[in-house]
């Protein structure tokens, strides 16, 4: 999502603010641009677009200052165009801004009787008069604490004034910020990953906070106004240069890269000699811990529900998930002997980083689920359990949702061997299946041929359906989402056995359905209700694992054989077909595979 960079220097910034919006690429956008102060003005050049087309704006030629900022927009208020992308500017006042205005319109009205005018349809630009109209009487601290109060909602901010040619001012209120450190100059970033290209030494501002930096020196206030002392982080600063390497698309890399992510996450967690798994410095006992709560938003979400099978099957715990959109706005019974666990690729979301703070004010016991150990949800949560899968670039997520499956799956055993669920030789041979499936999702990435000419039918029609029961179930939902997320198609996922209850009115002659079917206990009856759906006219693609046992039924259009594992393993080899059967759909019809259209990495609006 919305993206943001600041930079103040000794030297020319408009290069390195274009070097690091390209790292924030990835968090998806339609716009990007950039402002500098030079000769006691503000220039500004901006764009509809990618990064390249603004790089190629001759205007940014000349686009000269010591002291910039810049943004890539994720349109919420207003067509994504030229006019609304960011920053917006008055003659005194420049600002970038992630996140939305919720009194907006008032606000506008407000101002429009000030005798303010406005160019764009944003929300963004009452922030830019409303300053100005503050700085009228009051200093800029006071104008700054002023403005901040009269705005509701959530932001992340980036000004720069025509009479401070020489700072930023950076403003927090749920959207992420953070200030990064270097010699010389300091920075102003929404995002880590692109600070990182710069510094290792990073503060985060905290809600409601505020910062002025300038190229010696950083302040911090308040939501009063009044300074704080802020800590200096350093990260690790041996992360490799992330690029596409030999392949098309970042996706096609991230997908390749799935036994590695699990490679990495038994590393981590796993102790081969003892057979044991290591959850270090889990700060409650088991026994205080009665029920789990799983908490996450669309990929994410579907980890949560794979997740509540796994927690259900090897542990004595209630479990309960929840979308985090959801959660946050119902009356919750919050349970002090439940643990709330927040799943998250970017760790940025927004809607599960407000459930996360509702939870945290209630003094409930939290654990967070993400791939970005420094990120907001991370540093807020009480636990972290990092999934260890390294950067990933591609929108529709590949191998942060196997990451994601891995430490939750770990958990479950880990809990199920505290509270005697499963007894020490059945969770010790689970853990040596664990240590076999790298090589078994390796293998199961060798379909890219059939796949690539059975995605060509997915494209032709007009909507697809995908099925599973019990561990599939969740996995058939990812699966819709990735086809729907990458082609722009019409794809839903259901439980098998609810086909009968209304949706199989919506098959066809010829409509694609994925069908889920493991070997597994769920096997005989899914295959029952695909032969419902083959009877209707569908042409059934069946993914299911490799056996000596069984015959494949008749009447299916298409067949793919994963290999096999343990049942509870499954769902990790059936997502590898899934995923490259939307790549390729979306590679068929010449789509922006990386950054699908309207989509955002890090989701950080509502």
């Amino acid at each position: 999502m919305c993206g943001i960079i600041g930079i103040t220097s000794n030297k020319p910034v408009s290069a390195s603010i274009i070097n690091s919006l390209r790292k924030l690429e990835y968090r998806g956008y339609d716009s990007a641009g950039i402002a500098t102060l030079s000769n006691g003005f503000i220039n500004e050049v901006k764009t509809e677009g990618r990064v390249d087309k603004l790089e190629k704006n001759v205007s940014l030629k000349n686009l000269e200052g010591v002291v910039g900022i810049g943004h890539v927009r994720w349109a919420t208020h207003g067509v994504p165009n030229t006019v609304n992308a960011h920053p917006h500017s008055s003659e005194n006042v420049s600002v970038v801004h992630n996140g939305i205005i919720e009194n907006s319109t008032l606000l506008k009205k407000y101002l429009l009787n000030k005798g303010y005018k406005f160019k764009s349809q944003t929300d963004t630009e009452v922030i830019v008069h409303l300053i100005s109209e503050n700085l009228k009487e009051l200093n800029l601290v006071d104008a700054i604490t002023k403005t901040l109060k009269q705005l509701i909602g959530s932001f992340a901010l980036g000004i720069i004034f025509k009479d401070e040619p020489d700072l930023i001012v950076g403003a927090r209120r749920g959207s992420p910020l953070a200030v990064g450190y270097g010699p010389n100059e300091n920075y102003l970033g929404s995002d880590s990953y692109a600070l990182k290209s710069m510094t290792n030494k990073i503060t985060y501002l905290d809600d409601g906070e505020f910062c002025i930096i300038k190229k010696d020196q950083t302040e911090f206030f308040n939501e009063k106004g009044v300074k704080v002392n802020k800590k200096v982080l350093e990260l690790s600063s041996n992360e490799e240069n992330y690029g596409k390497g030999d392949y098309k698309h970042f996706m096609a890399k991230e997908i390749e890269e799935q036994p590695t992510t699990i490679k990495n996450c038994i590393k981590e967690y796993i102790d081969n000699a003892n057979k044991e798994i290591n959850i270090y410095n889990f700060p409650w006992d088991i026994k205080d811990i009665s029920s789990i709560t799983l908490i996450g938003c669309g990929t994410a979400y579907h980890s949560c529900l794979m997740a509540k099978y796994w927690f259900e099957e090897l542990t004595s715990l209630d479990v309960n998930i929840d979308i985090a959109s959801e959660f946050r706005y119902r009356k919750n019974r919050f349970k002090k002997d439940g643990l709330y666990i927040f799943v998250s690729q970017s760790g940025e979301t927004a809607d599960t980083y407000a459930a996360l703070e509702l939870c945290n004010k209630n003094d409930l016991k939290t654990c967070s689920v993400v791939n970005v150990v420094e990120s907001s949800i991370a540093r807020d949560s009480n636990f972290v359990l990092p999934i260890h899968c390294g950067p990933e670039i591609g929108v529709a997520s590949t191998k942060a949702f196997l990451g994601q499956l891995m430490v939750l799956y770990l958990l479950a055993l880990k809990i199920g061997n505290l509270d005697k669920t499963l007894s020490l030789d059945i969770y010790k041979d689970k853990i040596t299946s664990i240590q076999k499936l790298p090589k078994l999702i390796n293998e199961t990435l060798s379909f890219d041929n059939k796949v690539q000419i059975i995605s060509k039918t997915f494209n032709e029609a007009k909507g697809s359906m995908f099925l599973g029961r019990g561990f599939s179930f969740p996995i058939a939902l990812e699966g819709a989402l990735k086809l729907k997320e990458l082609s722009y198609v019409h794809a839903e996922g259901y439980p098998a056995g609810e086909m009968k209850h209304g949706p199989l009115a919506l098959i066809e002659e010829g409509m694609p359905v994925v069908v889920l079917a493991p070997r597994d206990n769920y096997y005989r009856k899914t295959i029952s209700n695909m032969q419902e759906v083959i009877a209707r006219g569908a042409k059934v693609l069946l993914i299911t694992n490799k056996s000596k046992d069984e015959v494949i039924p008749e009447n299916i259009w298409e067949t793919i054989e994963v290999e096999s594992a343990d049942d509870d393993l499954l769902p990790f080899l059936l997502t590898i077909p899934l995923q490259k059967l939307a790549y390729y759909s979306a590679l068929n019809n010449g789509y922006d595979i990386d950054k699908p259209r309207n989509l955002a990495k890090s989701v950080t609006v509502e």
